[in-house]
């Protein structure tokens, strides 16, 4: 008996063709632009040399395989990253690298506690303006040294104070060098066609090959080129692909259990513990606003998955991880749909850095610098101000301070920054209060503006300005632009409206918006707090309230 499929079960089946086909496609332009980054960040990092490729391909395999498995965050990329390289490269110095292996199982762990303990949904309560100026200032350093990798050169800020500006300041002198220097003009050659390549395929892939990543093609594109270039004595450098990834496994010995209980090798933990959590669900957050395909991210869960794969790298005294930004973009960007993505880039890495190396070989790494410097220069947004300043300046400058930090200092501090004057914001819109007061001598009025939060903090500027009010006048409170009003201030109005009566004067307020508004008085149908006067006598319970202002020319006071 022949059974009919479904409507549904044919949509389900289709969606998930689909997904598979596009986080297979996303998978591997992750892996060219994790591989690397990998090596490249285990170098800065201050790894020898001769362990340093194999070592960061090792943390971006656990951050594929074990935490993309686990994570919280489906499409965060997660390995061996920028944001750690200098204080890692600090703890190599200062305690050995046997030693950092402990210390980055000390941050694991402390990374598994605080999911226990549910502080990762700390991280929820982060401002959109840190989350894009992260995002711009990440994306301005990457451009800024991978600008001058696309055309075979070092970074020349790499390892020094200011190095994202140095990098950025430098770019015409990469440029010159590509032009005019037989040794770095295969490679400006082959990383000007790539991005040509991703902005032309982005616009005019033909449809039936539109399932290809544009950063795929033109990686394709540039390593058929360089195979060209190479006929002509024209050589771009190629990935350096390590013989052997277990060389560089160290595993913690009996004698080494001791050192746990060592505070400089706890309080390093608890540092890079807190740098790749506040990394990591930072760039969880930013994943968010970039994609609408998965469910919003469960932070302890992400947090958790972190600190289950920091606990195996430092077992195998390998790199530190973090949710990566680049690589965690570069998967949205190419079409990553769900977690698969991230796991397979985990296994590309693991099947061609061991069986075939040869492959990788001949990619050149000026395509996949050229990947990343055109990644970056989309991640700097400039719509994103117009955006923020419907929110006010405020959003703006908090955007703009975290991205010339992160760019200037450092990425924490960018972020420490943002948050610091998201908080300052915060309190300065809920203690100022802008009181501008009108008289109007011959119609017998005053007209009373209110604007921002009317708390206790500010009870004593409103009785002053109160107290100015000239007896046996008609003091009309305009609260349109009050955002919130406390108890204090509330019951200093009702207080004063009291006393202002007995000089023959009045006040006109719409109490009921007031109330309904900024204060509720009543909750479940009973009095929890003293009730303002009545406004049976300014409104008709059955109509919208009426609008009391110096043009209604009301004189109607509230019973007391």
């Amino acid at each position: 008996m022949t059974t009919n499929a479904t409507p549904e079960s044919t949509t389900s089946e289709r969606d998930w063709l689909q997904d598979l086909q596009s986080d297979f496609g996303s998978s591997i332009v992750v892996f060219l632009v994790a591989l690397p980054l990998c090596m490249g960040i285990a170098i800065a990092s201050g790894y020898p040399p001769e362990k340093a490729a194999a070592s960061g391909i090792i943390s971006g395999i656990i951050g594929g395989f074990l935490v993309g498995s686990l994570a919280g965050c489906s499409l965060q990329v997660t390995g061996p990253a920028a944001g750690l390289a200098v204080i890692v490269g600090q703890l190599i110095t200062a305690h050995g690298m046997q030693t950092l292996g402990l210390i980055i199982m000390v941050a694991g762990a402390i990374q598994l506690l605080a999911a226990v303990l549910r502080l990762g949904q700390w991280f929820r309560a982060v401002s959109p303006a840190i989350i894009e100026g992260m995002l711009a200032g990440i994306g301005i350093l990457i451009f800024a040294a991978q600008f001058h990798v696309m055309v075979d050169d070092s970074p020349p800020g790499s390892g020094r104070s200011f190095g994202g500006v140095i990098n950025l300041f430098t770019i015409p002198e990469a440029v010159w060098k590509g032009l005019t220097e037989p040794q770095h003009q295969a490679a400006a050659i082959v990383g000007v066609v790539t991005i040509l390549c991703l902005i032309g395929w982005s616009c005019f892939a033909p449809e039936r090959l539109s399932f290809l990543p544009a950063p795929l093609f033109s990686v394709i594109v540039a390593t058929g080129l360089a195979a060209v270039l190479e006929q002509f004595d024209l050589d771009p450098h190629d990935i350096k692909v390590p013989d052997s990834l277990l060389d560089v496994v160290s595993i913690p010995t009996w004698t080494d259990l001791p050192k746990f209980l060592d505070r400089t090798v706890l309080t390093a933990g608890a540092t890079v513990a807190f740098i790749a959590s506040a990394e990591s669900l930072l760039t969880a957050s930013a994943v968010d606003t970039m994609q609408q395909h998965t469910p919003r991210t469960n932070y302890d869960r992400e947090l958790a998955a972190q600190g289950a794969g920091n606990f195996l790298c430092g077992f195998l005294g390998v790199l530190p991880l973090t949710g990566v930004i680049v690589r965690s973009a570069t998967n949205v960007q190419a079409g990553g749909r769900t977690r698969l993505a991230t796991v397979l880039h985990g296994v590309w890495l693991l099947v061609f850095a061991v069986a075939f190396p040869f492959i990788l070989r001949l990619v050149p790494v000026a395509s996949l610098a050229a990947i990343l410097v055109y990644t970056g220069a989309r991640l700097v947004k400039p719509k994103v101000v117009n955006e923020l300043l419907e929110f006010g300046w405020g959003e703006v400058a908090v955007y703009a301070a975290t991205v010339a930090t992160v760019v200037f200092i450092d990425l924490l501090v960018g972020i420490g920054v943002g948050v610091a004057l998201s908080l300052f914001q915060l309190v300065y819109r809920f203690t100022h209060l802008d009181i501008r007061l009108e008289e109007r001598i011959d119609e017998g009025r005053t007209i009373m503006h209110l604007e921002g939060a009317a708390t206790f903090v500010r009870l004593p500027q409103l009785a002053a300005v109160l107290e100015t009010v000239p007896p046996s006048t008609e003091l009309h409170v305009h609260i349109e632009e009050l955002r919130y009003i406390d108890h204090a201030c509330l019951e200093l109005l009702i207080n004063w409206e009291k006393q202002h009566a007995a000089t023959g004067g009045s006040l006109v307020i719409d109490w009921e918006s007031l109330t309904a508004k900024f204060h509720p008085f009543k909750k479940n149908g009973t009095n929890n707090h003293a009730q303002p006067p009545s406004t049976d006598t300014l409104t008709d319970p059955k109509s919208k309230p009426e609008t009391i202002g110096p043009e209604s020319g009301s004189s109607q006071t509230p019973k007391a």
